[in-house]
């Protein structure tokens, strides 16, 4: 090829070189200024090609950066669909509680779905090279993180409040339930129970009368079970029942109606009943009225409560499943905890991230091209926001 011919093919090379770098096509830029520097070596077209090079190896990075987010999100994917299958699985043979969620998970929800708004506004303003706005939504985004990990634990105590607990207690009072072995008298007249509340003859026991009650009996949550059993006779507006005789007060001690000790096994059950008493349990764990405040189901089918009884498919239940209910670990609290906690877990290792995304920020190494930490971040906080409304939504509906 002629000495003219040469230097064509070598401009060419290069006009098209150019034009793919400026287009972002850096592979097939470099390819042409390779081609080009056989030619004729030029340290403008070497400049281009490091810097082309450079820029194919970043988004090679980050392209790999990328990458492991999408596999981080898949294997948390996989994570909560396994805990909400086994959650379903395990409705099918037990007793089931479903109860409202905790106003502090809505409030959660909110914030989450803010912080999203703010997280992408930040990704967005730092495309613009405005970096006054990338640090103030940064800062915002992770202020709200901690928001919603504030409120879930807030939600969490309200559960707690109403009887659920990540241990899941029981569904129904089984040991210390009322009238199996104690009743009680107050100002003569004997205290009923309905779900969960109290009665002195056909009146709610409520306010000062119930407080009065609640204090009475805490005297009995730590009972020793051997040796002397004192009781507080300051307040004779009580007296205990122990299979329909009236226990006596001997010296300051308890003891049943014929004067002797009261067992080891007996203390234990006035105990649990006390403790029962204490925390405002009449027959069930989980506060409220069955089936205004909480529902209890079996196989899809509704529990009903009616005088002190247990009824499903509109018959008492069974021997069988009398004993079943009595045995039965409240699953569907343990569950609600075990998701939602998950959850709240991979938020905070998340907004572990956040601090040095934020430092990053205002120490400039996050920038418009630069963002692939902002970017990648910003991808799994979104994934986390919409894997909490999936759980809330699974949780409204099955819950």
């Amino acid at each position: 090829m002629s000495e003219a011919g040469q230097q064509q093919m070598w401009n060419d090379l290069k006009k098209d070189g150019t034009k793919l770098y400026e287009e972002g096509k850096y592979e097939e830029a470099i390819q042409k200024f390779e081609q080009a520097l056989r030619i004729q070596q030029d340290a403008e077209v070497r400049k281009m090609l490091l810097e082309a090079e450079a820029y194919l190896n970043k988004e090679k990075t980050d392209r790999s950066k990328k990458n492991l987010v999408y596999l981080g999100m898949f294997s948390v994917f996989m994570l909560f669909a396994g805990f909400t299958s086994a959650y379903i699985v395990s409705m099918g043979d037990n007793f089931w509680i479903k109860a409202p969620l905790p106003p502090a998970f809505w409030v959660s929800t909110g914030i989450i779905v803010a912080s999203s708004v703010t997280f992408q506004l930040a990704v967005m303003f730092n495309k613009k090279g405005n970096s006054a706005a990338l640090k103030g939504l940064i800062t915002l985004t992770f202020l709200l993180g901690l928001g919603f990990v504030y409120f879930q634990f807030k939600g969490y105590g309200q559960l707690m409040d109403n009887g659920m607990h990540f241990t899941g207690s029981g569904v129904i009072v089984s040991d210390g339930k009322y009238e199996d072995y104690y009743t009680v008298k107050m100002n003569g007249e004997y205290l009923f129970v309905n779900g969960n509340d109290y009665y002195k003859g056909d009146k709610l026991l409520q306010g000062r009368e119930l407080a009065m009650y609640q204090e009475f009996m805490k005297q009995f949550l730590d009972v020793k079970s051997t040796g002397p059993f004192p009781i507080n006779t300051a307040n004779n507006s009580f007296e205990l029942i122990y299979r329909d005789q009236p226990m006596v007060v001997v010296d300051g001690e308890l003891r049943m109606n014929d004067s002797s000790m009261v067992l080891p096994l007996d203390r234990t059950r006035l105990s649990a009943l006390a403790r029962h008493v204490v925390d405002g349990r009449g027959d069930f764990f989980v506060h409220g009225k069955m089936g205004k405040d909480f529902h209890i189901f079996y196989k899809g089918k509704e529990v009903t409560y009616k005088n002190r009884s247990l009824y499903w498919k509109g018959r008492p239940l069974d021997t069988r499943l009398q004993i079943k209910i009595q045995e039965s670990a409240d699953t569907s609290s343990s569950y609600l905890f075990l998701i939602t906690f998950m959850h709240l877990l991979h938020i905070i290792i998340t907004l572990l991230y956040l601090v040095k995304v934020v430092i990053r920020s205002f120490t400039g190494r996050i920038n418009s091209s630069n963002d692939i930490a902002l970017r990648g971040g910003a991808i799994f906080w979104h994934f986390l926001g919409i894997l909490w409304v999936y759980l809330l939504l699974f949780l409204l509906y099955i819950h």
